[in-house]
């Protein structure tokens, strides 16, 4: 890995840092508070062509890497964890186009994907698939030129201000898994919406479960191969977007604690004087940095071509639960008042806990890592 960042993924970095401190951060409390979307926020990042920063430049993208990915979407989620991971999700769905559509589904959408005209949601967890994604039971048979598409999808992260979901659905016999299932961009207007959920945090975009009842969408909305849709899945490494909102959120939680212990004063003195107070903020300065260096190893070696199985799940376990301990240390060092809405890591704990869940909760992580240890010991 090359530890050191060029000169222009220091520059973005900084772009999307400054940002963040003046366009989300003052916001941050009272979107979180009132459940409001970030639009302006969007339109915002749009307008500086990040919400198209891995798409090529030719779609009006910055035709960047996962490295630029995993910069950005720490910086937002130190912010706010719900603009990062709409980002994220969208970028992930524009991605599967711009990597298994046709140029003629390239020209269609990716433009207004990467201006954030057209939003993308991602439709793949149901209720009886979550971990296990192969069991879902979502439908598409075919019917002459079009598709026919019936089941449920549920955790759409926002949905409710997309304009396509990319669906994935059975389009083939339960002996052919994981070769079976397909790929298709379905707009909102063709889902009902089920159940939108009160959540422990995220509360400025939602993840409702959303149902389909025979919709039917013409062949050229299939992204990919037929029946490929969920392989190809596994050849894309946006993924990477999970881990770094936990650094985010992890070195938030860290920059706060430095500047509450270094003015607060207790019997005398800076409560960072105090040496059990120091350590433990050494000890969230180690989980950052460890975090961030595993999730740029990842997100690096994927931008080379390599299996990162390994380094993904290393990076995704250790990033999301440096959030939750960071939150609740800084929690426990701020006292009564980091209990409170007043500070902001409560907050932080809140939308922490949901990265150890999402994109795969860490449980199933530790099995793919342990996994890949042993085959790379075997080889």
């Amino acid at each position: 890995m090359r530890f050191d960042l060029t000169e222009d993924q220091r520059a973005l970095r900084e772009e999307v840092r400054e940002f963040t401190k003046k366009e989300i951060e003052p916001k941050a409390r009272d979107l979180d508070r009132e459940e409001e979307y970030p639009r302006t926020i969007f339109d915002e990042l749009a307008e500086r062509r990040l919400m198209g920063v891995t798409l090529p430049e030719e779609y009006g993208g910055r035709g960047e890497g996962l490295v630029e990915l995993a910069l950005m979407i720490e910086e937002l989620s130190a912010g706010l964890m719900s603009v990062a991971a709409t980002v994220g999700l969208h970028l992930g769905v524009a991605e599967v186009v711009e990597r298994f559509g046709t140029e003629a589904q390239h020209e269609e959408f990716l433009p207004e994907m990467a201006s954030f005209d057209t939003v993308g949601a991602l439709g793949l967890s149901e209720a009886n698939a979550g971990s296990d994604k192969l069991k879902m039971e979502t439908t598409a048979e075919r019917d002459g030129d079009e598709w026919v598409l019936n089941g449920h999808k549920q955790w759409v992260t926002n949905f409710l201000d997309a304009d396509y979901v990319l669906t994935y659905a059975k389009t083939g016999p339960e002996e052919d898994a994981p070769h079976n299932i397909s790929a298709f961009l379905v707009p909102t207007d063709d889902f009902e919406v089920v159940t939108v959920w009160e959540t422990l945090g995220a509360n400025s975009v939602t993840s409702p479960r959303v149902s389909l009842s025979n919709v039917r969408v013409p062949e050229d909305r299939l992204i990919g191969e037929q029946s490929e849709g969920y392989v190809q899945r596994g050849e894309l490494h946006t993924g990477v977007n999970v881990p770094a909102r936990g650094v985010g959120i992890a070195r938030a939680a860290l920059e706060d604690t430095v500047a509450y212990t270094s003015s607060r004063e207790q019997y005398g003195q800076h409560i960072s004087d105090f040496q059990g107070v120091s350590w433990e903020v050494g000890k969230m300065a180690e989980r950052v940095d460890t975090a961030r260096l595993l999730t740029l190893r990842a997100a690096d070696r994927a931008d080379r071509g390599y299996d990162v199985t390994r380094e993904f799940s290393m990076a995704k376990i250790n990033a999301t639960q440096a959030a939750v301990d960071n939150a609740n240390e800084a929690m426990q060092l701020q006292g009564g008042i980091g209990y409170t809405t007043e500070h902001d890591v409560e907050r932080y704990l809140r939308d922490a806990k949901l990265l150890t869940i999402a994109g795969g909760p860490n449980e199933g992580h530790k099995n793919t890592l342990a996994e890949a240890v042993f085959e790379r010991h075997d080889d």
